[in-house]
């Protein structure tokens, strides 16, 4: 028995014979991907590794963001650092965070569960499934 599905989001991927620029679409927003020269692209863009932590960081950084507004709590930066390492069991991302303003380390434990409930940080850790079907051009 399938549940309900709500789209959330839609993107829109188009490669042509350029190695291996990618331009993505989005709510009305264009970014372009690539990889590196050294894997024979261009560079022109960053990669999907990258454009991963770029989702996760910018929503980290969002989710604070609106939390510590919220709180009025005086925060002038807040810094999301995110590397990812590949082992013999998966993939680990290490997130690290860092504020500029008057917080005490109350605050800041709150910040760590807070940026652990951020919606990219939910998907990823999350029960995920991709379906992939085709679709005539």
């Amino acid at each position: 028995m399938e549940t309900d599905k709500q789209i959330v989001e839609s993107a829109y991927a188009q490669i042509g014979a350029i190695q291996y620029k990618t331009i993505i679409t989005s709510a009305g927003h264009t970014l372009i991907a690539d990889e590196p020269e050294g894997l024979i692209g261009g560079d022109t863009g960053m990669n999907p590794y990258s454009l991963l932590l770029a989702s996760l960081g910018s929503c980290t950084a969002i989710t604070l963001r609106m939390y510590i507004d919220r709180k009025m709590w005086v925060v002038e930066n807040v810094g999301v650092k995110l590397d990812l390492y590949k082992t013999d069991k998966g993939v680990i991302i290490a997130r690290r965070l860092s504020f500029k303003g008057e917080l005490n380390d109350e605050q800041k434990k709150r910040l760590v569960q807070i940026a652990n409930a951020c919606p990219i940080h939910k998907i990823l850790t999350g029960n995920i499934q991709i379906e992939t079907g085709l679709e005539i051009m």
